[in-house]
């Protein structure tokens, strides 16, 4: 059992790293203020291949797994970037993974180049308010007409819709009532988001300002049969093929944002004098901040192990949850102790560990709560009854 990167792994961090220093703490407080979409650093990222990372050679990615995604995403959130930096990119890790898994090549080769080169923005309809985390019960509708679907119906916490001009979309082709199981009749597009039939509306929230969150309500968008990705009927079947490597995504995001708040908090107890010492010297705030440490180190044991479950072929259904879970938890509670150790400071937008604090309830929300993933693991893996 090794638990050491491979030299390429490595090299991979050192590069993000690089890049990543071009764009400092206040670089990253000033779009949490005026809200401006990280443009120049997406495409940074761009430039060096990054957003394919986990895509196919033969279509302008890179080749390589979900662990070295997780790699990737986790140097981006831990060099202060937090979930503003990641959300940006973060639907090019793992969205196109239906497309590269159930598109035809023709789908392959017309949709993935584009999107990995930075030339297509992708926006990921799956949420809606009346359905939440119970997909089987979206009533988003794709109504074949003849000549092509027509989609009616509203999604929720569609995050890069205002500048997106493509979409990643489920909905439902065949009614409920007409399905042996809830979870048929749903169908996967990939397709243009049409602004002359979808309309876009940004909802204000607490953190992530530069990243936008959106409802968009759907006027007969039309979708050519053609951006039907797979069989209709079997894009339940398809989404979940990406959600075991988006919660490991999430996993290291979520250590990545705990660990840059933990360093900041540590510099500032090195440095805070109160009563003629260091605030670090007194163990009411080292000890703390040592439990974050090992909280934040275990959890990231479990999403690796999920990544490299994954990349292997391997069940990861359980460690996928638990990783999401583990780091979310952990990370939560290293940005707030960050806050906290700051004291009043802490409560400052200058000491930037409130952004932090902000944003990684992020982790801890989306995109399954930490209710349902206890939920998962009593089941699956306790064999206790199902409870939802």
């Amino acid at each position: 059992m090794d638990f050491d990167f491979t030299p390429e792994q490595e090299a991979i961090r050192e590069t993000l790293a690089r890049t990543c220093a071009r764009y400092d703490l206040d670089y990253w407080r000033q779009r949490d203020s005026d809200g401006r979409f990280p443009e120049d650093f997406v495409a940074d990222l761009a430039r060096g291949g990054w957003l394919g990372i986990a895509m196919p050679r033969e279509y302008g990615g890179a080749g390589l797994g979900v662990t070295e995604a997780c790699i990737m995403m986790q140097a981006i959130a831990e060099s202060g970037a937090g979930m503003s930096g990641v959300s940006a990119v973060h639907i090019n890790i793992f969205g196109p993974n239906p497309i590269a898994v159930f598109g035809s090549e023709e789908q392959k080769r017309r949709f993935l180049p584009p999107l990995i080169a930075g030339r297509d923005r992708a926006c990921f309809g799956v949420t809606e308010p009346d359905a939440g985390l119970d997909t089987s019960r979206i009533r988003t509708r794709a109504e074949w007409d003849g000549r092509r679907y027509l989609v009616h119906g509203q999604k929720v916490w569609t995050s890069t819709a205002q500048s997106a001009n493509k979409i990643t979309l489920l909905a439902r082709t065949t009614p409920i009532e007409r399905c042996a199981s809830p979870y048929e009749g749903i169908s996967l597009f990939y397709t243009d988001l049409d602004r002359a039939h979808a309309e876009v509306r940004e909802i204000d929230k607490m953190g992530r300002k530069c990243v936008d969150s959106n409802q968009v309500f759907f006027d007969a968008m039309p979708v050519p049969k053609e951006d039907l990705i797979g069989e209709e009927g079997q894009g339940f079947r398809y989404l979940l093929h990406s959600l075991n490597p988006e919660r490991a995504l999430i996993g290291a995001e979520a250590v990545g944002i705990g660990r840059a708040a933990l360093a900041r908090a540590a510099d500032y107890a090195r440095e805070r004098v109160v009563f003629g010492r260091p605030i670090g010297q007194n163990q009411a705030i080292q000890h703390p901040l040592a439990e974050n440490w090992m909280e934040l180190e275990a959890a990231n044991l479990m999403v690796f192990k999920a990544a490299a479950l994954y990349d292997r072929g391997r069940p990861c259904g359980a460690e996928a949850n638990a990783a999401k879970y583990l780091a979310a938890e952990a990370a939560f509670k290293a940005c707030t102790q960050a806050v906290m150790t700051h004291g009043g400071f802490g409560y400052a937008k200058e000491y930037h560990v409130e952004r932090f604090l902000r944003e990684v309830l992020i982790a801890r929300i989306a995109p399954v709560s930490p209710q349902l993933i206890l939920s998962f693991i009593a089941e699956k893996v306790l064999g206790l009854p199902k409870s939802y």
